[in-house]
């Protein structure tokens, strides 16, 4: 799909920022809102390292099976609900 309104994007949302600092990133396949400083960096490591393993296997969010998402998701430590309904 070529269409940019259609590209599939990582979506990072951290809600335990209390010092009132509105963080935000965006990447190459990836946005990130909110969250404290550990928090937002932590989402920055693991969208990068997601990206990383995109590349490595000559992929794009676009192309992944479900399978292949979660695969990538649980070498990097994202945890991965055991959701039976895919």
């Amino acid at each position: 799909m070529n269409n940019r309104l259609y590209r599939k994007i990582l979506l990072g949302l951290g809600f335990d920022c209390k010092d009132g600092h509105v963080r935000i990133t965006k990447g190459a396949n990836f946005r990130l809102y909110g969250g404290s400083k550990k928090t937002h960096e932590l989402m920055q490591e693991k969208a990068i390292k997601f990206n990383e393993h995109l590349d490595k296997e000559h992929k794009t969010l676009d192309s992944l099976s479900k399978e292949e998402f979660k695969e990538i998701a649980r070498k990097i430590g994202l945890h991965v609900p055991d959701n039976h309904s895919d």
